[in-house]
């Protein structure tokens, strides 16, 4: 896998009163579970769908939304953007038809896998994911301190999806020590396909995105609205200096664990790291 296959940027395409920046299916990523797509709607802008063999997480990342299903639903939001307030989401298990209805201008990240059985065998139920409902956590220390917001968590009713809110401090490293999810090892690691989509408050916002193995060595430069997919290896993540980062995880694999092994180069850091950084959390509910 070189960068080129790593890093996929927004190419925005509008249908009607819908448009979409991003669209990744499984084909175009080249692994088999997720599906990722970022949608913009405005004022009463609508979308509907049905995704028979796949579930979904819709993320609100601007605005405010109502949503129906057959038997439920109800509004979501509001979500100034990313960086004002913790998520509202909405969980669909695979098979059921939905219609969303934009209250004002807002996006929404399409988070989708594959299911591993026909859906009406799990018994899963739609719902609403409030803010309040989000976990959190300040990880890390120092200058590679985050703060984590999980969306749909191991423990939540789903098969595959896992999906995360990670905020990171101008200068701060994230996803570290370098670590890895690509052998079925349980329960020391899970094989895990991973979505990183990065969000910045500044347009000139950047950082830099390593994924690494023992046969091939890949660094990107990413921005906002950018999306870096990682298969297999070991994956640290650093934004520059007077720019705060966010990135919404998507993962899923055959186990829905969050298990993963640290590249033993730098696994000691684990055990020495210093003060959280003070500036955490970046993001209050």
């Amino acid at each position: 896998m070189s960068s080129t296959e790593l890093l996929y940027r927004s190419r925005t395409c509008s249908q009607g009163r819908t448009v979409t920046a991003i669209d990744l299916s499984p084909t175009a990523l080249g692994w088999k579970y997720i599906h990722f797509a970022v949608r913009q709607l405005g004022l009463g802008g609508e979308w509907r769908g049905l995704s028979r063999h796949e579930e979904r997480c819709l993320v609100l990342l601007r605005g405010a939304f109502d949503i129906e299903w057959p038997g439920g639903g109800g509004h979501v939001g509001p979500r100034e953007d990313v960086f004002a307030g913790y998520p509202h989401a909405v969980y669909l298990p695979a098979g059921l038809r939905f219609r969303l209805t934009a209250d004002g201008a807002c996006e929404v990240a399409d988070c989708r896998a594959a299911v591993s059985a026909p859906p009406q065998r799990f018994g899963l139920q739609p719902r609403i994911i409030h803010a309040d409902e989000c976990g959190d956590e300040i990880r890390g220390g120092g200058n590679a301190t985050r703060q984590i917001v999980d969306i749909m968590p191991p423990i939540f009713p789903a098969d595959r999806l896992l999906v995360c809110e990670v905020f990171t401090p101008s200068g701060n490293w994230s996803s570290y020590p370098p670590h890895k999810h690509d052998v079925d090892n349980p329960p020391r690691e899970a094989d895990l396909e991973e979505i990183y989509y990065f969000r910045y408050q500044d347009p000139n916002g950047y950082g830099f995105h390593r994924v690494y193995t023992d046969q091939r060595d890949d660094t990107v430069r990413v921005t906002h609205g950018d999306v870096v997919a990682v298969r297999d290896g070991y994956h640290p993540f650093v934004t520059a200096y007077g720019y705060d980062a966010y990135y919404l995880n998507v993962l899923a694999g055959n186990r829905r664990s969050m298990a993963a092994t640290d590249d033993p180069r730098y696994a000691h850091f684990r055990s020495e790291w210093p003060a959280p950084d003070p500036r955490l959390p970046l993001v209050r509910r």
